[in-house]
C-alpha cells in the first residue's frame, strides 16, 4: 500500500490519507466575510479526496489582514459565514482545518494581481500596520509599522484566543496558528525583524515570549481532544541557516511542551532577498530534522506537488503529511491523480461516488 494512502490519526481525528490542503490565500473577501466563492471553492477541494482542507490564513482582527480581500474571523457574523463550508469540508469526507493568522508589518498591501504591494499613504483602503519593532520589511513592502506597546501585545494574544474560540463553535476540527512566512509571529522570533529591548526582544528566550504566550493562551480555549498545530518559519535562508534551524528546533521543542500537537515546517520570509534553494521536496530533509530532534509530527508545503515526491517524502519519514497546496489549484482532484500515478488498485474511488461511479463503468 502506497505511504500517501495510509490513514493518519492525530488525538481523535483520524484523515483518510496523508494528503492535506495547505491554507492558500483567495484575497476574496469583503470585510473579512467569506462569500460564495469560498463555499465551492473549499467545497471542491474536498471533494477530491484529500484527508484535510485547511481554510486560508484568517485573520484575528481587521488590521492582521494581508489585503482588504483576506478573510477574517473577529466577530462572530464572519465565524458564522464558514459553518456553510465546515459542513461542506465534512460531508466530502475531509476534516475542516482553519489557519488563523496576524500580518503584521506586511498587512495593508494590495491584492497580489493589484500589485502585490503596500496600500499607499493616505489609500482608504489601507490600514496602519503593526509589529514588534518599527523596521519595514523592504522590497515592494516598505510601509514603516508602528512597533507594538505591551498593550497591543496583549491584545493581539487575545484576538488569537477569541478567534480560536470561534473557529472551535463554527465546527472546524483541526486549528494552525500563522506563525510564518514573516507575518507578525514569526516577526517576533526573528532577529530581522525584532530590535525591542524589553521581555519581547533580544534573546532567544525573550524572542520566543509572543509565540509561547499566544500558543498557550489558544491551547486553554482549543479542545483538548482535537489537533492543535502551528506553521513556523524554522530557516531564513539567509546565511545564518544553523544557528536559526537549531533556535528553531528548541522553540519547536517548546511548543510541545506547551501542547502543540503537530508543526507545518516552512520558512520565515522575514527579508526580501533570501536565497531559497527551490527545488521538488527540498524542504523534506529539514522537516525531517524538526521532526527527530523536537519530537513532532510535522508536515510541509513547499515542492510536494508530484505524486512520486509526496510518497518519497511520507515513506522515508521526513513528513507525516504532505501538504499540497497549488497542484490542487490546477487539479481539485489531485488525489485521484496521485493514486492512478501510484499504482492504486481502483484510483477513481479516491473520488466522490457520482464521480468514480463513471470512472469505473467506462
Amino acid at each position: 500500500m502506497s505511504a500517501l494512502f495510509q490513514p493518519f490519526k492525530l488525538k481523535d481525528i483520524t484523515l483518510r490519507n496523508r494528503i492535506a490542503v495547505p491554507p492558500m490565500c483567495m484575497y476574496s473577501a469583503h470585510d473579512g466575510l467569506i462569500n460564495d466563492w469560498h463555499q465551492v471553492h473549499l467545497a471542491s477541494l474536498a471533494r477530491g479526496g484529500a484527508g484535510l482542507v485547511i481554510v486560508e490564513a484568517t485573520a484575528v482582527s481587521p488590521e492582521g489582514r494581508i489585503t482588504p480581500g483576506c478573510a477574517g474571523i473577529w466577530n462572530d457574523d464572519l465565524a458564522q459565514a464558514f459553518v456553510p463550508a465546515v459542513k461542506a469540508i465534512k460531508a466530502a469526507g475531509a476534516v475542516p482545518g482553519i489557519q488563523i493568522a496576524h500580518a503584521g508589518r506586511k498587512a495593508s498591501a494590495n491584492r497580489p494581481w493589484e500589485g502585490d504591494d503596500h496600500i499607499a499613504e493616505g489609500e482608504p483602503n489601507g490600514w496602519q500596520t503593526i509589529a514588534p519593532s518599527a523596521i519595514p520589511f523592504g522590497a515592494n513592502l516598505p510601509k514603516r509599522p508602528k512597533a507594538m506597546t505591551l498593550d497591543d501585545i496583549a491584545r493581539v494574544r487575545q484576538d488569537f484566543v477569541d478567534a480560536a474560540r470561534r473557529a472551535r463553535d463554527a465546527g472546524f476540527e483541526w486549528l494552525e496558528l500563522h506563525f510564518a512566512h514573516g507575518y507578525l509571529a514569526q516577526s517576533f522570533f526573528s532577529a530581522h525583524a525584532n530590535q525591542r529591548d524589553d521581555l519581547y526582544g533580544g534573546s532567544f528566550d525573550n524572542r520566543s515570549r509572543f509565540l509561547l504566550e499566544t500558543l498557550a493562551a489558544v491551547r486553554e480555549v482549543w479542545p483538548e481532544h482535537l489537533p492543535f498545530t502551528a506553521r513556523f518559519g524554522v530557516i531564513e535562508f539567509d546565511g545564518r541557516d544553523e544557528q536559526t534551524l537549531s533556535e528553531s528546533i528548541e522553540l519547536v521543542r517548546r511548543f510541545k511542551q506547551a501542547g502543540l500537537d503537530m508543526l507545518s515546517v516552512s520558512m520565515g520570509f522575514n527579508i526580501p532577498d533570501a536565497k531559497i534553494p527551490w527545488a521538488p521536496g527540498f524542504m523534506g530533509p529539514i522537516a525531517q530534522r524538526v521532526r527527530d530532534e523536537a519530537g513532532i509530527p510535522v508536515s510541509s508545503a513547499w515542492g510536494f506537488g508530484t505524486p512520486a515526491v509526496a510518497e518519497k517524502a511520507i515513506q522515508e519519514k521526513q513528513l507525516d503529511l504532505a501538504m499540497i497546496g497549488k497542484a490542487h489549484l490546477a487539479d481539485p482532484h489531485w488525489t485521484y491523480t496521485a493514486a492512478r500515478e501510484l499504482g492504486i488498485e481502483r484510483p477513481s474511488w479516491t473520488l466522490p461516488a457520482p464521480y468514480a461511479h463513471w470512472l469505473e463503468r467506462y
